[in-house]
């Protein structure tokens, strides 16, 4: 009784302290709780010190933007409870919560803008984290995501704000060594670290086992390579519910299934994503089954996994969402799916899976596809036709492109009533698009492309089609035929109907759409003019192509407000007059292939934007201007097949970022502008075809070493060839022929790097690149136009596997130097008509990659070498008037060739020439045999047993039947004998 009587006076006396404070409050409003107040409208909650704390975290940041201006000692800034991103609690005032994460302190942007790129600078920078922020000691949440801190190191000072439950430092971008101190955070429960460049996080065990408290854990992008104990060190996590490891380099771990089962793990882990790794190991499987009832998420995308998809997943009962994308599984357990009845998105596309589609649907059990609503299984297999699918009633996404079905679209993919995307493309299917389409009213993305599809596509197949926004058919052999009047129910996003044929008038109802980013409506047989409303469709556009037409008229004075810069592909139409200043925004244009004529010098006054620009195959003509240095962005320049004339302009070398350049066949005149030498990017020259002269410049090998292709022919370019040519170690396409070259051919043309090198080349030559003021990319491919084989040929798609020199026609003397046959890559190599002399290099078999080898019309002697039939890819071989002599090598290639390609040595014999070689016969060559001057005939070793013979018996013959010789021979050896031994003696005691 006594106790609580006391218990009860404690309870009044502070009951009574509490209302004398209140009541003083109230007659002096100076005073307050703790607190000082700024005026009677508000109270300064923030203590000083975390105030001066945070202040000092903002001073080692870089605010370009004010994202921070609330924040400040400003009299009506002393609150720091009022500051961006800053919480305090309201029953301490305490600081507890600091966002200043990309999300929070941009708010005032959409959802969508922000992931968005081009809103990527609007960011904070950070030099350095203030010690100060320890002042913090009641701060629980702390994001400081995608502040930039430039790799500086994570202070381990942080591990000392023991209260916090939320760190989240995702892309902050800091680097070194991980601080251990985060260990000491034992309250921990979420812990962001992906995104940053930390160099030694791998030593897990000394401090995540730690972190008993934490639930969400994500390391994304850390390199843990070499930590092989990661599985066992995240399952010491009592509480984790979420785990993320994508992109870590993880290895196979290396753990037995009894230390697994016998470790305190987390009995609730929901979220495991380990995709992008390095994983092969069946531990995986092992340490999943430990989360039978709890694992709803799973991916195990793009790691090494092979063989059959495994058991294990049947017994994830609970799991929602599984992807095993982009690995090696070439089949599937038949019940591995058949009890996942809560599976809602299932992705196994990009691996090896083979068999019939129908066959695998019917592995999916009522359940699952009663559930499912995400079915990925592109870039597989399989093929057969597709089934009757309405049983998957759920279903939203269908992606099975990339395979090889076959057969019709069916009928019954109209009943999937909750379709939202719908992708087929890249398979076989062939038939008409079925017009039950049409009723998929959820629908937001139809691809149908590539495929052979045929029949007419009418406005049945859209009629409820109000949410589509992404529409591709292209590359079928649809026709689309609408009524003139259709006004579509949708408002297209990105429109594909390359190849589909829609003409011959250009199609009204593209009126209607003008929010599309991406039109293509190529090759779809339109003869028309573009219509006065068609360019104020493209606000929003970003691709553009109305190539392979009959476009006759552009609207030359219309005026386009773009609010990008656009990619435009008008090539192969017929568009004449001048170049229409309608497209003065384009960031890429093309317009090749059309009847453009006059100059080009409104380019100076309207087109500033352009980083691609082709106007090749038109009737352009006069001087070019000299207004380049206006065009700081320009990446890409063609103005080949056309009739230029004057002087390269000297301003051409201010265009520095270039990496390809086509003069070809025009009449250009002169010697290379020494300007040249500054477009150190360049990778593709070419200026065939024209009249300039002077010699090959010095300076072009040393200062454009980025070279890949270079293009030289059909000029008057004199001189001898520099030696520092040979710096070009990226060449793989070398073109000097139909000049005036003369001198040898440089003995260093083995440090062609790349040509030296087998295979190790990409098809095609392709170039990116990216405006400084956008967040857009150009993308293209380089061409080269060449004779192959004796035809003049144009390559695009395997342009970079075609690894030729070609210095024929020109006035090339000496030998062909034997180090041209270190140039092990060389598909073509044609040195035909010039003065070359001496023989043909005997290693010349080493060329083990050449498909067409070209010597003729030069005065090359000798014996062909053997080695040359050892060349089995050899398909073209030209080696007629020379001073060939001796019997053509006999084996299984030089002897299909024709007649003609010898012609022209009067001293060579031997099939496949009617000349014949006499009596004598040759063995045939076999792939390893060495080079031989002359045949091994019966004379050869008649003549070597008579020599042992005379030789043997002119010494042997004379000691054995001339008795004093033998008696002087005999005392000349103990003559001999006796001085080694004396000599022998003298040295040993010499050395004693």
């Amino acid at each position: 009784m006594e106790g609580d009587r006391i218990r009860c006076l404690k309870k009044l006396f502070r009951a009574l302290i509490v209302v004398f404070t209140l009541l003083q409050c109230a007659v002096n409003p100076s005073l307050s709780l703790g607190f000082k107040n700024i005026s009677s409208e508000g109270v300064v909650r923030c203590f000083e010190r975390e105030r001066e704390a945070l202040l000092a975290f903002k001073h080692g940041l870089v605010d370009h933007y004010n994202l921070l201006s609330s924040w400040g000692r400003e009299e009506h800034k002393k609150d720091c409870c009022k500051w961006v991103g800053v919480h305090c609690s309201n029953r301490t005032n305490h600081v507890t919560q600091l966002h200043l994460g990309w999300y929070p302190l941009n708010e005032s942007y959409s959802h969508q803008q922000k992931g968005d790129p081009q809103f990527i600078d609007y960011f904070l920078q950070g030099k350095k984290m203030s010690p100060k922020l320890i002042e913090l000691q009641r701060l629980k949440y702390l994001d400081l995501s995608w502040i930039n801190f430039n790799g500086t190191r994570l202070p381990y000072f942080i591990g000392s704000l023991s209260n916090l439950r939320h760190l989240d430092l995702y892309s902050a971008s800091f680097g070194g060594r991980f601080p251990s101190q985060v260990g000491n955070l034992t309250h921990l429960q979420y812990l962001d670290l992906r995104g940053n460049d930390f160099n030694s996080v791998e030593n897990l065990k000394s401090w995540l086992p730690l972190l008993s408290s934490l639930t969400y854990l994500d390391l994304s992008t850390t390199n843990l390579s070499n930590a092989h104990d990661w599985l066992e060190i995240v399952s010491k996590l009592p509480k984790l519910t979420n785990l993320t490891l994508q992109g870590c380099g993880l290895p196979s771990p290396v753990i037995h299934s009894s230390t697994l089962f016998n470790i305190n793990s987390s009995k609730s882990l929901a979220h495991v994503d380990l995709s992008d790794n390095q994983c092969t190991s069946p531990s995986i499987y092992l340490w999943l089954s430990n989360y039978n009832a709890s694992l709803v998420f799973l991916d195990l995308a793009s790691n090494s996994l092979t063989g059959l998809i495994p058991s294990v997943i049947e017994n994830l009962t609970s799991l929602v969402y599984l992807s095993l994308s982009d690995n090696k599984f070439d089949a599937v357990n038949p019940h591995s799916f058949s009890s996942l009845c809560s599976l809602q998105s299932l992705d196994l596309g990009y691996n090896s899976l083979s068999g019939q589609f129908s066959e695998f649907v019917q592995m999916l059990s009522t359940c699952v596809q009663n559930s499912l609503e995400s079915l990925y299984l592109y870039d597989n297999h399989l093929s057969g036709s597709i089934p009757n699918l309405t049983n998957f009633s759920s279903l939203k996404s269908l992606s099975l492109d990339g395979n090889q079905l076959n057969g019709t679209i069916p009928e019954s993919i109209g009943q999937l009533s909750n379709l939202e995307k719908l992708d087929l493309d890249g398979n076989q299917l062939s038939g008409t698009i079925p017009e039950s389409i049409g009723k998929l009213s959820n629908l937001v993305v139809m691809d149908l492309s590539t495929n052979d599809l045929e029949g007419v596509v009418s406005e049945t197949h859209f009629s409820q089609l109000s949410r589509l926004q992404y529409l591709y058919l292209s590359s079928n052999s649809l026709v689309l035929s609408f009524n003139s009047n259709w006004v579509p129910p949708f408002k297209l996003k990105y429109i594909y109907l390359g190849s589909c044929k829609m003409g011959p008038y250009f199609p009204k109802w593209l009126q209607t759409q003008n929010e599309y980013s991406y039109l293509d409506i190529s090759d779809a047989g339109i003869v028309d003019i573009l219509p006065s409303w068609f360019w104020g469709t493209t606000r929003y556009v970003a691709f553009i192509s109305l190539s392979n037409n009959q476009i006759g008229e552009m609207f030359a004075s219309s005026t386009m407000n773009f609010t990008n810069y656009p990619e435009i592909h008008l090539s192969s139409n017929q568009i004449e007059g001048p170049i229409p200043s309608t497209l003065s925004h384009a960031s890429y244009l093309d317009l090749s292939d059309n009847n453009i004529s006059g100059s080009i010098s409104i380019l100076c006054e309207a087109y500033k934007s352009l980083m691609f620009l082709n106007l090749s195959n038109n009737n352009l003509s006069g001087e070019l201007p000299q207004c380049w240095t206006h065009f700081d962005n320009l990446v890409m320049l063609d103005l080949s097949y056309n009739a230029f004339s004057g002087k390269i302009p000297s301003t051409v070398g201010s265009l520095y970022r270039m990496e390809t350049l086509k003069l070809r066949s025009n009449r250009f005149v002169g010697e290379f502008p020494s300007s040249f030498k500054n477009c150190t990017s360049l990778k593709v020259l070419d200026v065939g075809y024209n009249q300039l002269s002077g010699p090959i410049p010095k300076w072009l090998g040393v200062s454009l070493q980025k070279l890949v292709v270079l293009m030289l022919s059909s000029n008057n370019i004199n001189g001898s060839m520099p030696s520092e040519l040979c710096r070009l170690t990226n060449i793989q396409n070398l073109d000097v022929s139909a000049n005036n070259i003369s001198g040898t051919i440089p003995k260093c043309l083995s440090n062609f790097t790349v040509l030296a090198q087998k295979g190790n080349s990409s098809p095609t030559l392709g170039h990116s690149y990216r405006r400084d003021d956008t967040s857009y990319w150009v993308s293209y491919m380089d061409d080269a136009t060449f004779i192959w084989k004796g035809r003049m040929y144009s390559y695009k798609n395997t342009l970079g596997l075609v690894k030729r020199i070609d210095f024929s026609s020109n006035r090339l003397s000496g030998e062909i130097p034997s180090e041209i046959t270190d140039l092990v890559g060389l598909v073509s190599l044609n040195l035909s008509r010039n003065g070359l002399t001496g023989e043909l290099p005997a290693k010349i078999g080493k060329l083990q990659s050449l498909d067409a080898l070209d010597l003729s019309r030069n005065q090359i002697d000798g014996r062909i070498p053997t080695s040359l039939a050892q060349i089995y890819g050899l398909s073209v071989l030209d080696l007629s008037y020379n001073n060939f002599i001796g019997k053509i090598p006999t084996g299984t290639q030089l002897q299909s060739f024709d007649p003609s390609d010898y012609a022209g040595n009067p001293q060579l014999c031997g099939p496949p020439l009617p000349k014949m070689c006499g009596d004598q016969q040759e063995t045939p060559i076999s792939s390893n045999e060495e080079e031989k001057d002359e045949p091994i005939t019966w004379g050869f070793y008649i003549s070597m047993v008579l020599g042992f013979i005379v030789g043997f018996w002119g010494v042997c013959g004379s000691l054995i039947f001339v008795r004093p010789w033998r008696y002087s021979y005999f005392r000349f050896l103990n003559i001999l004998n006796d001085w080694f031994y004396v000599r022998a003696i003298s040295i040993k005691q010499h050395f004693n």
